[in-house]
């Protein structure tokens, strides 16, 4: 009887530590993905240029119509071009048809990456983590419950670079600047509304389609993502995109605002994931 109480307490503690240990080795995980996030975020804020030159319409004057009503509601003449944008935003991710609550800070880099730092949910559902994309460096997807049980974490393969890099072409409309032909941008209209834009640096990437309100607003935009968001869980070219559903104007730039974003955008199977609203924006 001795015995066994004795096995039986060891054989608690024993639990206790490795449950102390699985908790202390996330944590110590959890900030080493941190300390890396803000790395790629540093390194990202250098490309900023300190003295850009200034928007002047005569630079999209060779652009198809469609591109020069976007120019024209994007950019007030006389901006700053700078193409590195920090945003701050709330909104929800919607996962398995529940609603969570988000709030997110950004730096957006096109065409060198991006860095995006997420909360998410309340209560026993609460994960935390970061995407980003360092092109010819690293991309990455990494999340923890309570900063400690890993739930998503995916870094550095073929298939992830190629579906981050795609989600940061998708994101130049808070970068307008990058959209530009001088940035390496190329425009083709496709309809009275519509527009094409090529990245012919950004390789692996298709183009994203823009579809603008008479004003030059974009209300829709989708692509063909490398993705495997899908039943097979499969890599492959899928549609990907969604609705502008509200504008802001910050430092001479008009950008969509609010935005409702899924996989398999335009097909039966859309179901969006992300719903947001930019509440801050530095350039």
């Amino acid at each position: 009887m001795a015995f066994a109480l004795i096995a039986l307490k060891t054989v608690g503690w024993v639990a206790v530590v490795a449950a102390v240990t699985g908790i202390a080795m996330g944590l110590w995980t959890s900030a080493r993905d941190t300390r890396n996030a803000q790395t790629v975020w540093d390194a990202l804020l250098t490309q900023r240029e300190l003295a850009p030159a200034s928007f002047d319409p005569a630079m999209v004057a060779d652009l198809p119509e469609i591109g020069q009503r976007y120019f024209a509601s994007a950019i007030a003449p006389g901006t700053p071009l700078h193409s590195v944008v920090r945003l701050e935003m709330e909104g929800s991710l919607i996962l398995n048809g529940r609603e969570l609550p988000m709030r997110a800070d950004q730096i957006l880099a096109p065409p060198h990456g991006f860095v995006w730092r997420a909360r998410a949910g309340s209560g026993l559902i609460r994960f935390s983590g970061s995407d980003g994309y360092w092109n010819g460096r690293t991309s990455w997807t990494r999340f923890r419950l309570w900063d400690v049980l890993p739930v998503a974490r995916i870094a550095d393969t073929e298939d992830h670079a190629r579906a981050a890099a795609a989600r940061m072409v998708m994101e130049t409309v808070w970068a307008p600047a990058a959209l530009l032909p001088q940035s390496g941008a190329v425009w083709t209209q496709t309809g009275p509304d519509q527009a094409e834009v090529r990245f012919p640096e950004v390789p692996g990437v298709e183009p994203i389609r823009l579809t603008l309100d008479p004003a030059g607003r974009v209300v829709e935009m989708t692509t063909l993502r490398w993705s495997d968001a899908n039943p097979d869980r499969t890599y492959r070219l899928q549609p990907f995109g969604g609705r502008m559903l509200a504008h802001g104007t910050h430092q001479g730039f008009t950008i969509p605002s609010g935005m409702e974003i899924g996989n398999l955008y335009g097909t039966p199977e859309y179901a969006p994931f992300f719903r947001a609203r930019i509440t801050r924006v530095e350039y």
